[in-house]
């Protein structure tokens, strides 16, 4: 039996005037994630912090500069090709305004109405455990 590989990855919950940012994923090499929506984020390298992770990733894939606040939820979810543990910060962002490098579109929703958009797997299992305002 093949081992799935494990990735461990986070993700940015970047608010700003009540508004939560959310980011669709373009066509991906799974049918599952493709199209879906996602926290903006990536996969941690070795020698990086989760919060290190974060910050390279927002700047590479968005040039969103964030500063990283406490950790809101963590899970691991098995897809059928590999597992994550994804694990979910509070950020603040420097500015509104990003370049969408990686993604095919953005939202900014209330926190009520992130259960109206198609989640990834993972990032959905975070959304229902984000507390209700």
């Amino acid at each position: 039996m093949t081992q799935r590989k494990h990735y461990n990855v986070v993700a940015a919950v970047v608010e700003v005037d009540g508004k939560v940012l959310c980011m669709q994923r373009g066509q991906t090499r799974y049918d599952y994630t493709s199209h879906l929506w996602e926290f903006p984020g990536g996969k941690i390298e070795p020698g990086e912090t989760p919060e290190q992770a974060l910050h390279r990733e927002l700047l590479e894939e968005m040039e969103l500069d964030v500063t990283v606040n406490e950790l809101m939820a963590m899970v691991t979810h098995d897809y059928p090709d590999f597992t994550i543990t994804l694990a979910a910060y509070r950020c603040t962002a420097q500015s509104t305004d990003f370049i969408m490098r990686e993604h095919a579109a953005s939202r900014w929703l209330a926190w009520e109405e992130l259960p109206s958009l198609p989640w990834c797997a993972a990032d959905q299992r975070l959304v229902e455990l984000f507390p209700k305002r």
